[in-house]
């Protein structure tokens, strides 16, 4: 691959990742200063990611597969997602924000797979080449974090009460605007589906690989990957606002620390993998979710901020001990003709119904907790989380059998 080639991928993948990361961290402060929403408001707000990631399938399986180059449809996609990310900026109701966000997570979700595309069609090399180039995405979203808080400071306690969050949505429009531009000059990545080959809805949503849920440890695993998702959106629903509600100045770059604590954490993976085995090393991933939520809990009823942190910092090993773990499994136990399938299916199942039900449950636990000056008993909000990653803990302990699993990168 050439070097130009590799520039090219890697400021793609850099925008896409601080698109991201530069409104999503803060949304929850965001609709609660500025657009004074419920939990239950803000879970629907959040759970616009989920269905963003059902609808993505149809999007890339009935147009970007068969029709049209994928950085076209990359371009357009950011382009439609700067103009109703401004919209975002303007609103100051949840009834007019909600249609925006919607369509925009419609838009942005396939744009993940599409970088992906993009980038493997240009490389010889995947599995050396590609991390290479997706480690400026995590960049991305951290560097956005860093000057949300520190150039702009637009998460500090000052400015958000004076409704400058919304600045967020207006930086990110233009980054969009921008890959969208940038999208046009990419390498062509053509169709790789004939326009005249059939395409079923089972084939889009990967239904082929629903015959590995016969298998028990597979249906185990499948079913712990959907709950897990529900403490997950607690996280990103809630980060936001707890930290903001504890006074912490430059929240934004104290969430980024999770993204930091990935990829370190990404390259002790292999070790846990091949000293603990999968099973262990998924347990370890769901008991960082429970302790957490615990560090959450009791660090800010103790007013110890170092709890916090540690809390923010085990991002690291409650995402990829068990997610990229679970990729792993996934691609073991799939075999080459159900590759794809399986790995579009877990993800239809986690970020999309999975999460979907947990950032409903976590605005509702959050309703339920509001105090009398509009802040909320997070003690009683982050128990909830932290005793249900316990549950399937127990659950995918007691049922799911050792088994040896080669580890290959994901």
């Amino acid at each position: 691959m050439k070097k130009s080639i590799q520039f090219q991928l890697s400021f793609m993948m850099f925008l896409e990742f601080f698109i991201w990361g530069g409104w999503f961290v803060t949304l929850g402060s965001f609709m609660g200063n500025n657009l004074s929403a419920s939990g239950a408001e803000t879970g629907m707000a959040y759970s616009t990611q989920s269905w963003g990631a059902i609808i993505a399938p149809f999007i890339i399986g009935l147009i970007a597969d068969r029709f049209f180059n994928a950085e076209k449809i990359l371009g357009v996609l950011h382009l439609v997602g700067a103009f109703l990310m401004y919209q975002m900026s303007q609103s100051t109701e949840f009834a007019t924000f909600y249609p925006y966000i919607l369509g925009y997570m419609i838009a942005y979700m396939p744009t993940l797979a599409l970088v992906n595309s993009v980038s493997f069609n240009q490389m010889n090399d995947p599995a050396k080449q590609f991390p290479m180039v997706r480690v400026f995405g995590t960049i991305g979203w951290i560097l956005a974090g860093l000057i949300i808080s520190f150039a702009f400071k637009w998460d500090s306690i000052e400015n958000i009460g004076q409704g400058m969050l919304s600045n967020t949505f207006t930086m990110v429009a233009i980054a969009s605007a921008v890959l969208g531009v940038f999208s046009f000059t990419l390498p062509k990545t053509p169709p790789s589906v004939s326009k005249d080959e059939k395409v079923t809805i089972k084939d889009i949503l990967g239904l082929d690989a629903l015959k590995l849920l016969k298998d028990r440890n597979f249906l185990v695993f499948f079913v712990s990957s959907v709950l897990i998702c529900i403490p997950l959106a607690f996280y990103y629903q809630n980060i936001s606002p707890f930290l903001t509600e504890y006074k912490v100045e430059n929240s934004t770059a104290w969430a980024a620390l999770g993204q930091i604590s990935e990829v370190g954490f990404m390259l002790l993976l292999p070790f846990f993998f091949k000293k603990y085995g999968f099973k262990k090393t998924i347990i370890f991933g769901m008991l960082a979710w429970a302790i957490r939520y615990a560090l959450f809990a009791f660090g800010n009823a103790g007013d110890l901020f170092f709890m916090l942190v540690i809390g923010i910092a085990l991002h690291g090993i409650c995402y990829d001990f068990f997610f990229v773990s679970g990729q792993i499994y996934t691609d073991s136990k799939a075999g080459e003709k159900v590759k794809s399938a399986a790995q579009g299916l877990i993800t239809l199942a986690t970020y999309g119904i999975g999460m979907l039900v947990g950032f409903w449950v976590a605005g509702q636990i959050v309703d339920k907790n509001v105090l009398a000056d509009g802040t909320h008993d997070w003690l009683d909000v982050w128990e909830f989380p932290a005793l249900f990653a316990i549950g399937v803990l127990l659950f995918f302990a007691l049922l799911f059998k050792n088994e040896k699993v080669e580890y290959k990168d994901a």
